[in-house]
């Protein structure tokens, strides 16, 4: 193996975000590891996480794309178990990966944690969302001073053109991403590898630890 090559884990990266960043990744002629359901890790049971790591071995950057289907509505209407389920999958998913990913992370290296702007965009029935994404972004920062020197780092993508939305109808969907776009100061949605250089900044800058990257056409803003 060329000893130059760089070994990756991205943990949801079969498809949108996690799939563009491993093609970009692979370009560059270093080695990637992708994990998530498709092929066999299952991030909401912790068994599984630790004999996927077990089997990788050494490595030196890991970057969790996986999410979870969180319920929209009032606070009123939501199902708490269905509130509960999400945030198991994505929030204790995150950090149990990073349990057992942490001890085979090379001393140089990063985790790269995916958020989300609802994290601190104010939008209305979207609770669950936004507690996950802010639970995460806490923990973040609390990561960086407890696993250093492997640097932690969380980015937040606004909207983005990934198959989440293939549920709905191609108009409708078409509808949705030209309104975002009349909103946004940057006039457009994001793409998958316009996100995925977010993760190569976080990735790639040994200056960089403890951030929430936000990646989203000025939705925080606007």
């Amino acid at each position: 193996m060329n000893q130059a090559q760089t070994i990756y884990v991205i943990v949801g990266g079969t498809s949108g975000i996690g799939a563009a960043l491993a093609k970009q990744i692979r370009a560059d002629g270093h080695i990637v590891h992708i994990a998530s359901r498709q092929t066999g890790l299952d991030i909401s049971q912790e068994q599984s996480i630790y004999r996927y790591f077990e089997s990788v071995g050494a490595f030196d950057h890991l970057v969790i794309t996986a999410g979870s289907s969180a319920p929209s509505g009032k606070v009123v209407d939501v199902a708490i178990d269905d509130a509960k389920s999400a945030f198991d999958t994505k929030f204790w998913g995150t950090v149990c990966t990073i349990k057992h990913a942490a001890r085979y992370i090379k001393s140089a290296g990063s985790i790269t944690l995916t958020t989300g702007m609802l994290s601190r965009k104010v939008v209305a029935n979207t609770y669950t969302k936004t507690a996950i994404n802010a639970a995460l972004e806490a923990v973040t920062k609390v990561l960086a001073k407890e696993l250093a020197p492997i640097r932690v780092n969380a980015i937040s993508p606004g909207l983005t053109d990934t198959p989440a939305y293939q549920h709905l109808s191609d108009s409708d969907r078409s509808k949705m991403f030209s309104q975002a776009s009349e909103q946004l100061p940057a006039g457009q949605i994001g793409s998958p590898q316009e996100i995925a250089q977010a993760y190569r900044f976080a990735i790639d800058n040994p200056f960089v630890t403890g951030s929430i990257i936000d990646i989203n056409g000025g939705a925080l803003v606007s």
